[in-house]
């Protein structure tokens, strides 16, 4: 037996995992210690009220014969996925709803996606990056090319014409730099697919934090996309279904390579290697998508987005660059007084106890860069932009 070889190309850990071992030992050494955590980016408010009237309903449902459920379609109950394609359809994106998938999450639907690709195929990853994107592909060794941005284009690249790739990665609202893409803007990257015959995979996971109604939600609001573009959603961030786990892909049945229908093909996925996504959490993520449960997720997301308000409020005293928090629930900023973003990490750890993520995780173009996510209690943030405050005010 010969193991995938590729593992061993990765890098030696994952970036989180670094960061939880730099916790544990801080709190090993200083016991009792309270720590002002806003590095990963796990929802901290409880599901709303109508998500969890509707899992209770589920529940009891499996409770009596008539309503009783076994094994779900593997692509997604008819309800929800009829529920999601309105969801698109009062935003002007027409889906027909086997154009939607059910998933258990983008984390995990990001990297099973890949089987749609033969591994000949060059992926592009934006950087910075969420990691996974780029691991995925190493462990299916695949060739990558890195386009990096930087403050000089808002990390926003335009398309590189001398880029030869198959697989274009677009997350937007972007994770870590929080910078949300225009239709201008998304519009180069679609039709640079289309020319290509690449294939866009569009991360629209924190699609819900979008206040500014001018920029895209979705891939599909941009002509020519549903010929070049997969669009990945989750209910995590959106309904703080992190820990229930929960999501959808969208796979246009007119998108087609050398004669393969992608959505098609995905069904084929699907029914060989899933048995579907349990009744119970689909019945609580169609209630997302309910007048009720859009109105009481958009009264969460407004709580994180004081939070980032609050934090904003406290980078702009210190005359510190950021981008982010408006339209997204991450906050990237640079390190003051040229620190690396690891060297910043420690800095605050040890110092005021504020935990971000260091950017140099995302890519080699995040160092010197720093992430906070909003996804704090409100009494945290808070007290965590005032200890930045008076930290960073001195220096």
């Amino acid at each position: 037996m010969k193991p995938n070889m590729h593992y061993g190309e990765l890098k030696d850990s994952y970036l989180f995992y670094n960061i939880s071992k730099k916790i544990n030992e801080y709190l090993s050494e200083n016991p009792g210690k309270k720590l002002y955590r806003m590095g990963i980016g796990d929802v901290s408010l409880p599901l709303c009220e109508s998500v969890i009237k509707a899992l209770h309903e589920g529940v009891d449902d499996q409770a009596v014969k008539e309503k009783f459920h076994g094994y779900m379609p593997e692509c997604g109950a008819p309800f929800l996925r009829e529920t999601i394609a309105k969801y698109y359809g009062r935003r002007g994106v027409e889906l027909a709803s086997d154009e939607v998938f059910v998933s258990s999450g983008a984390s995990d639907e990001l990297g099973d996606i890949l089987d749609l690709f033969d591994k000949s195929n060059t992926a592009l990853v934006i950087e910075p990056a969420y990691p996974a994107y780029v691991d995925a592909n190493v462990m299916a060794g695949r060739k990558i090319i890195h386009l990096a941005s930087g403050e000089y284009n808002g990390f926003l690249p335009d398309p590189d014409e001398s880029m030869d790739a198959d697989i274009l990665y677009i997350c937007s609202p972007n994770n870590p730099t929080g910078a949300v893409f225009g239709k201008e803007k998304l519009k180069k990257w679609v039709d640079f697919a289309n020319e290509r015959g690449a294939v866009i995979l569009f991360d629209a996971a924190y699609e819900a934090f979008i206040e500014d109604e001018s920029l895209p939600h979705s891939i599909f609001e941009i002509e020519g996309a549903r010929m070049c573009a997969i669009e990945i959603c989750s209910l995590s961030k959106t309904a703080g279904f992190t820990g229930t786990r929960l999501g959808y892909t969208v796979i246009p049945k007119t998108l087609e390579r050398e004669g393969m229908n992608l959505n098609a093909m995905w069904v084929r996925n699907r029914t060989t290697k899933t048995n579907g996504i349990s009744y119970i959490l689909q019945k609580g993520g169609a209630a997302v998508f309910t007048e009720e449960g859009q109105e009481q997720i958009h009264r969460n997301i407004a709580i994180y987005k004081k939070n980032a308000k609050v934090l904003m409020a406290a980078l702009d005293q210190l005359g510190i660059w950021y981008c982010g928090g408006k339209n997204a629930p991450y906050i990237w900023l640079k390190c003051p007084s040229g620190m690396g973003s690891w060297e910043f990490f420690d800095y605050l750890l040890q110092e005021v106890q504020v935990i971000g993520t260091p950017g140099e995780g995302f890519g080699k173009c995040g160092e010197g860069y720093f992430r906070f996510s909003t996804f704090g209690s409100p009494e945290d943030t808070e007290r965590a932009a005032e200890l930045l405050v008076q930290l960073l005010g001195s220096k």
